[in-house]
């Protein structure tokens, strides 16, 4: 037990140190902001806004109702064009339009939905048409509303008494979707970040020492079980400590908030968003949960990690093809993220957060919508009891193929010749 002590303290004491870790454990969080904040102004920056002419051969359209149209998006404009479409198709790229409409001679506005046409000369996005589509729609209502004889005083009340749908939670009353959304998002996607990054180490540490014939010195005096256990326990111990520093940091947040919830400005809208975040979801459960999944999910992938690093010789496209069903796992339940946060209480995200190679990410995303609610107890007991006997087991199973690949040499093996060393005596 003291060796394995030795190894975990040296694992964790190495990488702990590494400017690398000190970077990444601030550079992160900065990251994981600056990709959501950047996104958004990349989007915004490279949105396009169009201008589109709109030939009318119905005699609905008339200038007063597009000019109406135009004023809350002054951006993308639709421009009522006195001129035939033979004539204005030949000229409309050369006087700064992007395309143009036809509204036909013989639309029915009574019957079913009419599929208009925008002629351009490129192939824009739905998001690029959507405001054009918007605008369309909201002449054609008031055309309909002229048409009925429903007058401007009924068109303000049929707009100010439109429908808003909020869900109410009646057993949580400071219950937050959107929020929930949001947490089960950032907690699915980390959860993920770390098992592939802090995986990868294990099986790149386990390489590194046996290509280097360090593994040979050190199982002279320790059992290859105990070195792989060290190896794994020592740098699980570094996410977690990661982890719990992201923690701290989030909670000096919270009191600074609180401290300051009467100061004005961005600074005081932010910190608000951060208390309503803490008031509408039981962040202790979700903070402790997601270091459970964290140290369990990341033992259950590590072992295989390590046993496939044990097996892998100097030439790295091995590892590549040995590690692929791993990390198609992982990739398999980032992709039910989707799915599970639509719904956490469909029968695929029941069974996703149950199952053992799942159940770290998915459960993760559906706890914020809350315990026991969204989430029943027994549900969570089960998805974390099978987690821990998932672990015992690739554990057990990764130490029998360890054994044997930390010493050999020279041999490209394959999955079925590893299954075959885990099962012999």
């Amino acid at each position: 037990m003291k060796k394995t002590i030795l190894i975990i303290q040296r694992e964790y004491l190495t990488r702990i140190r590494k400017k690398t870790f000190i970077i990444g454990t601030i550079l992160l969080p900065v990251l994981y902001i600056a990709m959501i904040f950047g996104t958004g102004y990349i989007s915004n920056k490279t949105k396009q806004d169009l201008k589109v002419g709109l030939i009318d051969q119905s005699g609905y359209f008339t200038q007063t109702l597009v000019a109406q149209a135009n004023v809350a998006d002054t951006a993308n404009k639709l421009v009522l064009i006195n001129s035939t479409e033979s004539e204005f198709s030949k000229v409309y790229d050369s006087l700064g339009y992007n395309g143009y409409i036809v509204i036909p001679q013989n639309i029915n506005w009574k019957g079913k939905l009419e599929t208009l046409s925008l002629k351009t000369n490129k192939t824009y996005g739905m998001g690029v048409t959507a405001p054009i589509t918007s605008k369309l729609n909201n002449i054609w209502d008031e055309v309909k509303n002229d048409s009925l004889g429903i007058d401007m005083a009924k068109q303000q009340i049929m707009r100010s008494s439109r429908l808003k749908l909020k869900l109410s939670n009646e057993k949580n009353k400071d219950a937050d979707s959107g929020i929930a959304t949001v947490i089960g998002y950032v907690c699915g996607f980390l959860m993920y970040l770390i098992l592939l990054l802090y995986g990868s180490q294990v099986m790149m540490g386990v390489t590194e020492e046996k290509t280097n014939r360090i593994a040979e010195v050190m199982v002279s005096s320790v059992k290859p079980f105990q070195l792989m256990l060290g190896k794994i326990v020592g740098i699980g111990m570094v996410a977690l400590t990661q982890f719990l520093i992201w923690i701290a940091c989030i909670f000096i947040i919270y009191n600074i908030g609180r401290v300051t919830g009467n100061s004005e400005g961005m600074m005081a809208d932010t910190l608000g968003k951060i208390q309503q975040v803490f008031s509408s979801v039981n962040i202790y459960i979700v903070a402790g949960c997601f270091m459970f999944y964290l140290l369990a999910g990341f033992f259950f992938y590590s072992s295989l990690y390590a046993a496939i690093g044990s097996a892998i010789n100097e030439d790295m496209r091995e590892a590549q093809s040995l590690s692929f069903p791993i990390t198609m796992l992982i990739i398999f339940s980032i992709f039910l993220l989707g799915p599970t946060i639509q719904n956490p209480s469909s029968p695929v995200a029941v069974w996703a957060s149950i199952i053992p190679f799942s159940s770290p990410i998915v459960m993760m995303a559906r706890i914020p919508f809350g315990v026991p609610n969204t989430v029943p107890f027994w549900q969570l007991g089960l998805s974390m009891a099978l987690l821990v006997a998932g672990f015992i087991f690739t554990t057990w199973f990764a130490g029998k193929i360890y054994r044997t690949g930390i010493l050999m040499y020279g041999k490209k093996p394959s999955w079925k010749e590893m299954i075959k060393w885990a099962f012999r005596k």
